[in-house]
C-alpha cells in the first residue's frame, strides 16, 4: 500500500507538470495581480566576500533564499540539508550532528575530542564551527542559506577543507517599521502533537539606524517508546537480574527549542555601518532518537534517564565601511555553547559482562561492589558535559568589483576551547573501585582542548578580456592543537593482573588496567605513579589536578616541575585556481582546481600518538546557464578530489575513541540543478552522484604489517555515509483567487543506500543505510498579508535512515537506527504587520 502511494503521488506531481506546463506558459504570472510577494528569490551571495548574483559566481554554490525558506516551512538542519544534494550528514539527536559535502566522510566524527569538522559552518560574516557538531541555528526570518560544494580553504580556512554551509540572517531596515508573526500545530505518526511560533520585529530609530529582533519556540513530538525490558547479568547461579519499569514511556524522544536573536544596525555616516548581534538559543530533548530493530519498530529497552540540554549564545560585531574606494570589512565574534546529557549505558555492561564469562562477567573481572563488598547491578549511566567557547576575528579589504584587476586579502585568528567531563556511573559502586574522590565513577574524563587558528590570505582576479577571466587565491595558515587532564579507571581492590601482586602493594586500576586513570598521573618529581611502583618507590606526592573536577593529572607534558598541555601544531598553504568563461549573457563556464585542509590534534588517549593534518585537492568544470529571460537556470559540476592522509575515527580498547591517518581516497562526483519559472508554476530539481573510494587498505595501524591480517577495509572500499545517489525536487502552482493567491506544493527526496562504517566487518555488523524516497505535500492560500496551509511530510511514513550506530565498540549485538520523523500532519498560519 505504502509503495502504490507513493507511486501515485509522484505519478500525480509528474502528470501535472506535464498539464500545468503549457497553460502555465501563456499564464499571467498569479503575482501580478496583487501586491503579493514573488514566489521566486532573486538571490544575491557574498560566497566571495561580495556581493554578486548566484548565477555569476564560478564555484559550485547553491542558495536557498527567503521565500523557498518559508514556502517550504524550513526551521532546522536536517530540513534544508533535505535539498542540498552535495550534503549529508550522521546524528544520533538533535544538536549532535556531523555533516559531510561530497563524500568526504570516513565516519565516526563529531566526538568532543575527535577531529575538526571537514565542513565549516557560518552565521552571517563569524564562523559557528565546533568542534562537538555542527550548530543547529533555528531557521526562521533568514535571508538565504548558502551551500559552497568544494575545498574552500582560501576564504575560509580550516574546517572548510569540503565545502561551507553559512546562514544569512535579514538585516535591519531602516526605511519602514515591520513584523511578522507565524504559527504551526502539527501530529507525528505513532507519536504526539507539536507546534512552533516564531515571530520578527523591524523598528527603525531614524535614517540611520533600525533594530530587528526575533523569536521562536518549537516543540517537536516524541515517537520513540522505551518499552518495558529486562537485561541478566554473571555469575549464574547468583547474578542479577533488573528491568526499566521505572523508565517505560511513550512518545520518549520529544524536544523543545526557543530562542531569539537582535540586530542593531547603525549607519555612521555614508560609508561606515556598525551591526552588532545577539543569538540566544536553548534545545531540551528527552528519550533517545535512535530505535533497536531487534526490540520494535520505534522501540528501545532503556534502562536509566536520558536527555540532553544544549544552550548557546553569540555576541557579534561587524563593522563595513570604505577608504577610498575599497570595501573594509571586520568581523568578530565569541561563542559560547554549553551541552549537559544523561545517556543509557546499559549495552556496554551486557556485551562486556559477555566478553568477561569466562571469569565471571564483570563482577568477576571489574570487582563490582559496594562499600560492604557485595556485588551490584553493573548497569551504567554517562553524566556528560561540554563547555564550549570560540573566538574569531576577521578583518578584510576588497578593492571595486568592478575594476578588471580585483583583489580580496585579510587576516583571521580564531581560538576554540572545550571543557569536557564524562562520569561513567555505577550506583552504589564502592569507593575502593571508584575513580579517586568520586564515589560511584568508574571512569571519568575531565580534560581542556584548545585549538587555534591563525592565517592570512588573498584572493586576486584578473579580467584577460571581456569574456575571459582568472583568479588566483592562497591562505597560509599556522594551527596548534593541545589538551590536558584526566581519563580512565580508579583503584583496584584486587590484583595487579600485569605482575600478580596484591592491592596493597600496588597502585594500578579497575577493570585490570594500568594503562589509564590515576596509575598514570604526574608525581612531583616528574614520574607517573606506575613509574613509581615499578621502581619500588611508590612514596611520592600525586600533582594536583590542572583541570578542575579531575582526582589528577594523566595526559600531561611534565617540564621542570610543571604539567603543560600536551600539543601538536603545523602550518602550509592552501590555494585556488579559476578560469571564468563567459560566452554571452547567460552562460558562464569555469574550471577550478583548489585545496582544503583539516588541523591534526592531539588523542585524548595519552598513549595513543597524536594524528597529522589531513588535505583534499579538488579539480572541477562547471557551467550556469540562466535562459528564458531568466526563468530557467540549469547549473552544474563535474569534479573529481584526491583526499591524502584522510583522519580516520573510530572505538577502541575500552570504546575510548581513537584517531589516526588513514589512506589516500579518490572521490568523483555531478552535481546539478534547474529552476524554471513558468507562470504559476516554479519547479526545483537539484541532485548529485558521488563515487568515493579508498586507494589503498585501510589497517588498524597507520602501517600496514603486510600480510593482510590488519586491513580493516581493502583498496576500493566505497567511504561511508554518502549515497551514491541523491535528488529532490519541489513544484509549486499558485493561482490569483481574488485579491489573494492559492497554491499547491509538492517535495520528493531520494537518495539511495550507503555504508554505515568503512570498516568492512563494522559495517556488516552495524548494517547499511537503507535507500528511501519520502515526499511532502502541502496546499495553502495567502493574501498580501496573512497566509494559511494545511501539509503534510513524509506522506508516506517511510522509515528513512540518517544514521545507524552502537553505543560501544563491542556491542556488536545491539544496532541503533537513527529514521527520519515519521509522517507529520499540521496546519500553519502567519500574519505580517
Amino acid at each position: 500500500m505504502i509503495v502504490s502511494m507513493r507511486r501515485a503521488v509522484i505519478s500525480g506531481l509528474l502528470a501535472s507538470t506535464a498539464l500545468i506546463l503549457p497553460a502555465a506558459a501563456q499564464a499571467q504570472d498569479a503575482e501580478s495581480s496583487s501586491d503579493l510577494p514573488s514566489d521566486r528569490d532573486e538571490i544575491v551571495v557574498t560566497a566571495q566576500k561580495r556581493d554578486e548574483n548566484i548565477q555569476s559566481v564560478p564555484i559550485s554554490i547553491q542558495a536557498i533564499g527567503t521565500r523557498r525558506l518559508d514556502q517550504l516551512n524550513i526551521s532546522n538542519f536536517t530540513e534544508y540539508t533535505q535539498l542540498l544534494p552535495s550534503v549529508a550528514f550522521q546524528t544520533s539527536q538533535p544538536g549532535v550532528t556531523t555533516v559531510y559535502m561530497r563524500g568526504v566522510a570516513s565516519g565516526g566524527d563529531g566526538n568532543h575530542s575527535g577531529s575538526l569538522p571537514s565542513v565549516g559552518s557560518y552565521l552571517d560574516e563569524q564562523p559557528v564551527t565546533t568542534i562537538g557538531g555542527t550548530l543547529d541555528v533555528h531557521i526562521y526570518d533568514v535571508a538565504r542559506i548558502e551551500s559552497l560544494a568544494g575545498p574552500q580553504g582560501t576564504l575560509y580556512g580550516a574546517s572548510s577543507q569540503a565545502g561551507t554551509i553559512r546562514i544569512i540572517t535579514n538585516k535591519p531596515e531602516t526605511e519602514a517599521f515591520e513584523g511578522r508573526v507565524d504559527a504551526e500545530f502539527n501530529s507525528v505518526a505513532h507519536g504526539g502533537q507539536g507546534g512552533k511560533i516564531e515571530g520578527m520585529i523591524n523598528t527603525p530609530f531614524s535614517d540611520r539606524a533600525a533594530l530587528r529582533v526575533v523569536g521562536f519556540y518549537q516543540r517537536d513530538a516524541g515517537y520513540i517508546d522505551n518499552v518495558p525490558g529486562t537485561r541478566s547479568f554473571l555469575p549464574t547461579p547468583g547474578g542479577i537480574t533488573v528491568d526499566n519499569d521505572e523508565f517505560v514511556e511513550k512518545d520518549y524522544n520529544d524536544t523543545e527549542t526557543w530562542g531569539g536573536r537582535a540586530a542593531l544596525k547603525v549607519d555612521l555616516d555614508e560609508t561606515w555601518t556598525v551591526t552588532p548581534t545577539v543569538l540566544y538559543q536553548e534545545m531540551r530533548s528527552h528519550g533517545t532518537y535512535g530505535f533497536d530493530p531487534q526490540v520494535g519498530d520505534l522501540e528501545v529497552q532503556h534502562f536509566y534517564p536520558e536527555y540532553r540540554r544544549e544552550r548557546f549564545i553569540q555576541g557579534a560585531l561587524t563593522i563595513e565601511g570604505k577608504i577610498g574606494n575599497w570595501d573594509v570589512t571586520y568581523a568578530g565574534a565569541y561563542l559560547d555553547r554549553i551541552t549537559r546529557s544523561s545517556s543509557d549505558y546499559t549495552d556496554y555492561s551486557e556485551a562486556y559482562d559477555n566478553l568477561y564469562a569466562s571469569v565471571g562477567g564483570l563482577a568477576g573481572y571489574f570487582y563490582y561492589q559496594d562499600n560492604a563488598g557485595n556485588t551490584i547491578d553493573p548497569r551504567q549511566v554517562v553524566v556528560a558535559s561540554d563547555h564550549f567557547k570560540k573566538t574569531s576575528q576577521e578583518l578584510r579589504v576588497a578593492s571595486p568589483s568592478e575594476d578588471p584587476f580585483r583583489i580580496v586579502a585579510g587576516l583571521f585568528y580564531q581560538r576554540q576551547s572545550n571543557l569536557i567531563h564524562q562520569d561513567y556511573q555505577i550506583p552504589n559502586l564502592g569507593a575502593e573501585v571508584s575513580v579517586n574522590g568520586s564515589p560511584g565513577t568508574l571512569w571519568l574524563t575531565q580534560q581542556h582542548r584548545v585549538d587555534k587558528d591563525y592565517a592570512m590570505f588573498g584572493e586576486a582576479s584578473f579580467d584577460l578580456s571581456p569574456k575571459l577571466s582568472f583568479t588566483a587565491g592562497a591562505r597560509a595558515y599556522i594551527y596548534d592543537n593541545s589538551l590536558i587532564g584526566f581519563f580512565g579507571f580508579g583503584r583496584n581492590p584486587g590484583v595487579d593482573p600485569a605482575d600478580g601482586r596484591p592491592y596493597t602493594a600496588s597502585p594500578f586500576n579497575a577493570a585490570g588496567s594500568s594503562r589509564t586513570g590515576v596509575a598514570g598521573c604526574f608525581l612531583a618529581d616528574g614520574r607517573t605513579l606506575r613509574d613509581a611502583y615499578l621502581d619500588g618507590s611508590p612514596t611520592n606526592t600525586l600533582l594536583p589536578a590542572t583541570v578542575a573536577g579531575g582526582p589528577c593529572t594523566n595526559l600531561a607534558t611534565y617540564a621542570s616541575g610543571r604539567l603543560l598541555p600536551k600539543k601538536t601544531g603545523g602550518q602550509g598553504v592552501t590555494y585556488r585556481f579559476n578560469l571564468t568563461w563567459k560566452p554571452s549573457d547567460g552562460l558562464l563556464f569555469y574550471a577550478v582546481a583548489s585545496s582544503g585542509f583539516r588541523p591534526g590534534g592531539i588523542n585524548r588517549r595519552g598513549d595513543v600518538a597524536p594524528y597529522s593534518t589531513d588535505t583534499l585537492s579538488n579539480y572541477e568544470l562547471g557551467w550556469k546557464t540562466t535562459l528564458a529571460d531568466g526563468r530557467l537556470r540549469f547549473n552544474g559540476a563535474i569534479y573529481q578530489q584526491s583526499w591524502k592522509d584522510f583522519q580516520f575515527s573510530f572505538l577502541g580498547e575500552n570504546s575510548f575513541t581513537i584517531i589516526q591517518n588513514g589512506p589516500d581516497a579518490r572521490i568523483r562526483g555531478v552535481e546539478m540543478d534547474v529552476n524554471a519559472s513558468l507562470g504559476g508554476l516554479n519547479l526545483t530539481v537539484a541532485g548529485s552522484y558521488t563515487d568515493a573510494k579508498t586507494r589503498e587498505d585501510l589497517c588498524a595501524t597507520q602501517i600496514c604489517i603486510g600480510d593482510g591480517s590488519d586491513v580493516l577495509a581493502p583498496e576500493g572500499t566505497r567511504l561511508p555515509i554518502t549515497p551514491r545517489f541523491k535528488i529532490s525536487s519541489t513544484a509549486r502552482y499558485s493561482v490569483p483567487i481574488g485579491s489573494g493567491r492559492g497554491y499547491v506544493q509538492g517535495l520528493i527526496a531520494h537518495q539511495s543506500s550507503a555504508s554505515s562504517d568503512i570498516r568492512v566487518a563494522k559495517a556488516a555488523a552495524l548494517g547499511r543505510l537503507e535507500s528511501y524516497t519520502t515526499g511532502n505535500l502541502a496546499i495553502g492560500f495567502e493574501l498580501s498579508r496573512m497566509s494559511f496551509e494545511l501539509f503534510a511530510q513524509n506522506i508516506w511514513d517511510e522509515r528513512g535512515q540518517i544514521s545507524r550506530f552502537q553505543q560501544c565498540g563491542a556491542c556488536d549485538q545491539r544496532q541503533y537506527v537513527v529514521p527520519i520523523t515519521p509522517r507529520v500532519i499540521g496546519i500553519r498560519a502567519g500574519t505580517k504587520f
